[in-house]
């Protein structure tokens, strides 16, 4: 029997979070131009996601990073660590200032999340496939101790050519971890070529649904449908939930914007400039 999860109908403020996620991107890019660090692009895709989730969804506490009872939000999709360690930094879990050290030598911020370094990092991923069945195991873990909360996990979409995402997806859907949520973002792209070219994961949302998900395509930049469909995670379907979620790389810059060079390149000092007018942050 799963263990009641806490959901939430509180009214979405769209406005405040459009603000906050693109404050998100500009320290993104501001990170990339210091480190010279590659994967701005798939960083920016996501960045709708994790400010829905973690400035209106999940159940945490940056004074409280190993509450038992805490959601957990498992970026699947390990390169876009800067992602993740802006929104982390924003939110109070560590200074802003670390931010800095993003990628230098005797950091915390590695390119890649790191395990048990860095409070509100979940998971060491990078390695494509890991973040789901880590998931899945803290979600069966949570059930056997009669834990109560929900699992995020922000996968790629190249990330769903691994054959351990489709195990874990058989797993949970037998186990029926009906608090487990997985969120792919499908920019369309992976490392050099188009995501379909590669390998054909279209119809991507009938094949979560085959594999006994609760799937659905939702627009991934839309920050008021993503934080309406993830607070209200379980959803009453008695089955895991998988958000097929459409997304352009490089979001938000229209320069950047569905441009594969951006996978490995930085931006220059006045490209940084031109982008943070672009989001409205000058």
């Amino acid at each position: 029997m799963n263990v009641a999860v806490r959901t939430t109908n509180a009214p979405v403020d769209a406005g405040a979070l459009k603000l906050q996620a693109a404050r998100l991107r500009g320290k993104i890019i501001e990170m990339s131009h210091a480190a010279q660090a590659a994967h701005l692009a798939s960083s920016l895709s996501c960045a709708d996601v994790l400010t829905a989730a973690y400035w209106h969804v999940l159940n945490v506490d940056p004074e409280k990073p190993r509450d038992p009872l805490r959601d957990r939000f498992i970026l699947s999709k390990g390169h876009a660590a800067a992602a993740l360690y802006a929104t982390l930094a924003m939110k109070g879990y560590f200074p802003m200032e670390e931010l800095d050290t993003y990628c230098k030598d005797g950091g915390r911020l590695a390119e890649h999340p790191p395990a048990n370094l860095l409070p509100g990092v979940e998971a060491a991923t990078g390695s494509l496939g890991h973040g789901l069945p880590l998931g899945c195991g803290m979600a069966l873990s949570g059930r056997i101790k009669g834990e109560s909360f929900r699992v995020f996990a922000l996968l790629s979409d190249g990330e769903n050519n691994e054959g351990s995402v489709w195990e874990s997806a058989m797993f949970a859907a037998a186990q029926k971890l009906e608090n487990v949520c997985v969120i792919v973002d499908y920019n369309k792209w992976q490392a050099t070529a188009r995501s379909n070219e590669t390998l054909m994961l279209a119809p991507l949302r009938d094949k979560w649904q085959a594999f006994g998900w609760d799937a659905h395509e939702i627009d991934g930049h839309d920050v008021r449908a993503l934080a309406e469909v993830m607070q209200r995670i379980p959803n009453g379907s008695g089955k895991p939930v998988a958000l097929i979620a459409h997304t352009v790389k490089g979001k938000g810059v229209s320069f950047m914007e569905d441009d594969n060079n951006w996978h490995y390149r930085a931006p220059t000092a006045e490209e940084v400039v031109k982008a943070h007018k672009e989001l409205g942050l000058q």
